[in-house]
């Protein structure tokens, strides 16, 4: 029984039935019965959206080293991010795409060319497994488990990228799904594809799809993941997907975060996208250009009020340090091209979005001042406020900008900000931002109180630059 995109959404709105009787939570395939979705609810809140209350902050190794990345480098930032970060709340270990291929291109845009039809490691039911090559923690079949296990010790979670659907030699071989009558065969819809990557094959929705993602998500959930990013979910749209995996991580047994990749998400899918994923890329990917960044701001405009505790508009990793090792795509091996002050702007308005906070720089190559943004603990406070609401955009003329973010204390945290290619002033206005009477304004960056102010405030900000206050009634 196939789902329109509209029942999707009516599904996943209200409280979730599973037709067949598998509660969220409990492990098994389904064979039988309907692919309506199926998401752990509360009242109208989903279950999942408690597994990651405030925005995700981690490590993700595509912008450093592509699709490369191997078993001790995965280690090295880990054990950077135990020692130097995670007591500021970062804790998340992502590996990116393709760890299950020995040989990978450095360009996405070569994967056509280069690894179509290459053998990809996989168990006996299709599902892909990491390249003893790079990870040879994975050998005899242990998968990802022993690698989690020693990432778990740190103190930190693990995840890794995914791409949509199932892979195609599993198809091609009528290989069977785990815990089922079905055949990869059965599953695979051989019409649907990644433009760019030859790997998989998209999922039908129909009972043999849906115990494909559910055998897919048995295995992960075995690894001890906690983080999972799928990508060729967004552009295009694959809802019903989307919906079924939702479906089987409810299923698994255990609380993975789920990431769709990549954007720029259509915003008409902003009612249903939140009720399935934790996050979602409200961007294309995001590069270390200020046309980039610039252009982030009115993404994360057009987003405004979809953003919750539990399910977050995401702008993308955050392209700072040490860069392009391995991942040429948009530059050579480099530090990052952003500007100090373009770094404060990004992280300002990421914190001010209440955007997951996913670091893509080579961690143990981080330098001084990359450092001190990433411990700044009064900004990632802004960040991971309870509240979990994104920044509204109260004033804009030529360039120069306010945004006002609520916090769940009753203050506000506000970003003077200024997107010209020209130093300038910019003028906050009570009334722009809802403020009444004497406010105390604090520097964030600067860790130092600025005074106490009526009516207005007013400060210099350096072309592309920020100021960040926070403000609180006398």
């Amino acid at each position: 029984m196939a789902l329109s995109s509209g029942g999707i959404r009516a599904a996943a709105v209200g409280v979730a039935i599973l037709a067949s009787g598998l509660i969220p939570g409990q492990c098994g395939a389904q064979t039988s019965g309907t692919t309506a979705t199926a998401t752990a609810t509360t009242g109208d809140t989903p279950a999942y959206w408690g597994w990651a209350a405030t925005p995700p902050m981690g490590w993700n190794s595509y912008d450093c080293w592509g699709t490369s990345i191997d078993e001790d480098q995965t280690l090295a930032n880990a054990e950077y991010m135990k020692d130097n970060l995670l007591s500021h709340g970062w804790k998340y270990v992502v590996i990116d795409a393709r760890w299950y291929d020995d040989v990978s291109s450095y360009d996405d845009r070569n994967f056509n060319k280069e690894r179509a039809g290459a053998k990809l490691t996989a168990d006996d039911f299709g599902r892909l497994l990491p390249s003893i090559a790079r990870f040879p923690s994975a050998a005899d079949g242990q998968g990802f488990k022993p690698l989690a296990d020693k990432i778990h010790a740190m103190g930190l979670k693990f995840g890794f990228h995914m791409m949509r659907g199932i892979p195609r030699q599993a198809v091609k071989a009528k290989t069977p799904i785990a815990n089922s009558t079905f055949t990869a065969a059965d599953a695979g819809d051989t019409k649907s594809h990644c433009p760019w990557c030859p790997d998989m094959y998209g999922v039908q929705n129909n009972e043999a799809g849906q115990a494909w993602y559910d055998a897919m998500f048995q295995l992960y959930a075995s690894w001890g993941l906690d983080f999972i990013k799928i990508d060729d979910l967004s552009v295009p749209y694959h809802g019903e997907e989307i919906a079924m995996i939702r479906k089987a991580i409810d299923k698994c047994g255990r609380p993975i975060v789920f990431s769709t990749s990549p954007g720029e998400t259509d915003v008409a899918h902003a009612d249903e996208i939140k009720m399935l994923a934790n996050q979602w890329r409200i961007s294309g990917d995001f590069w270390d250009r200020w046309k980039d960044l610039n252009h982030a701001f009115d993404l994360v405009d057009r987003w405004k009020g979809v953003g919750g505790p539990g399910h977050f508009p995401d702008s993308d990793m955050i392209p700072f340090g040490h860069i392009g090792i391995k991942c040429t795509i948009a530059g050579k091996d480099r530090q990052t091209r952003f500007t100090h002050d373009e770094q404060l702007t990004l992280m300002s308005l990421w914190s001010l979005a209440s955007s997951p906070l996913i670091l893509g720089n080579n961690l143990p190559d981080t330098d001084s001042w990359t450092l001190s943004l990433l411990t700044n603990d009064e900004v990632l406070a802004i960040d991971q406020d309870a509240l979990g609401t994104a920044a509204k955009r109260v004033s804009q003329k030529d360039g120069l900008e306010v945004w006002v973010k609520d916090l769940k204390d009753g203050n506000k945290a506000i970003g003077l900000f200024n997107r010209s290619d020209a130093d300038g002033t910019v003028m906050l206005n009570w009334a722009d931002a809802g403020l009444t009477g004497k406010q105390n304004l604090r520097d964030l960056w600067q860790q130092k109180d600025l005074g106490s102010f009526e009516e207005t405030f007013s400060a210099p900000v350096p072309k592309h630059g920020v100021v960040l206050v926070k403000a609180s009634g006398s």
